[in-house]
């Protein structure tokens, strides 16, 4: 059981390229856990990815198209993109001022429990929130990490999808930090009609430095998880 998480900080990249780079270590992590069966004593690998992506909306594999509000001409304009993922849930945005993080973990690892995986890295976000004196909530039925939940004033400030097969991990969380809200006004946010979205800089006022609030993530992920998070 290896609970060593290799963090690697991306920086500014490409969202296809990023997907292809979770899956290439996804892929690795699976041959890991096969080849254990002829070789028992040899340790599966985790990786914590952090990225930011430019403008561009990612639609799920059970989401509704018609959730994005725009043309291929218009998403051209804004100088977004667009993707169908393999992730679960339905659209949302991702974008400069925003703190995206892929776990790539082998639950296995850990503990083999899909829902008890959701609720840590939820619970991860809403320490965070707390350190910064909000409140964030867990919403019945909704995947995330919301303010204001049961008033008209509902907000998410993180959303979360993620893809696991042989208990391996993808996908992830995308927490508003200093994200322009406004390319949110161009989908209906993860299919929720009715609710708002936010983030941390709106909420409190001012610009929120954004390395801070990672390591913030990076600590309760750590002691959630029980791991050992070691810098790539």
């Amino acid at each position: 059981m290896n609970k060593k998480v290799r963090l690697q900080n991306l920086g500014l990249k490409d969202y296809k390229q990023t997907w292809d780079y979770q899956e290439k270590l996804f892929a690795a992590i699976v041959s890991e856990k096969l080849s254990k069966r002829t070789q028992p004593l040899q340790e599966t690998s985790n990786y914590f990815l952090f990225v930011t992506h430019p403008h561009v909306y990612t639609l799920g594999k059970s989401g509704d198209l018609s959730h994005l509000l725009l043309s291929e001409k218009q998403l051209e304009a804004k100088g977004a993109t667009f993707y169908k993922i393999n992730r679960g849930g339905d659209i949302t945005y991702h974008g400069p001022g925003q703190i995206v993080g892929y776990p790539i973990l082998d639950l296995e690892n850990f503990f083999t429990d899909i829902h008890k995986y959701l609720r840590l890295l939820e619970e991860a976000i809403i320490l965070v929130l707390a350190d910064y004196g909000l409140k964030g909530e867990r919403s019945g039925g909704e995947t995330g990490v919301w303010l204001g939940v049961g008033t008209p004033f509902a907000r998410k400030i993180c959303a979360m999808g993620v893809r696991a097969s042989r208990w391996v991990t993808m996908h992830g969380f995308a927490f508003n930090v200093n994200a322009d809200l406004g390319y949110f006004d161009h989908i209906i946010p993860c299919g929720i009609r009715g609710k708002g979205v936010t983030s941390l800089h709106v909420e409190l006022g001012r610009a929120i430095d954004e390395v801070e609030v990672q390591s913030k993530i990076v600590a309760y992920f750590a002691a959630l998880f029980e791991a050992e998070v070691v810098y790539d």
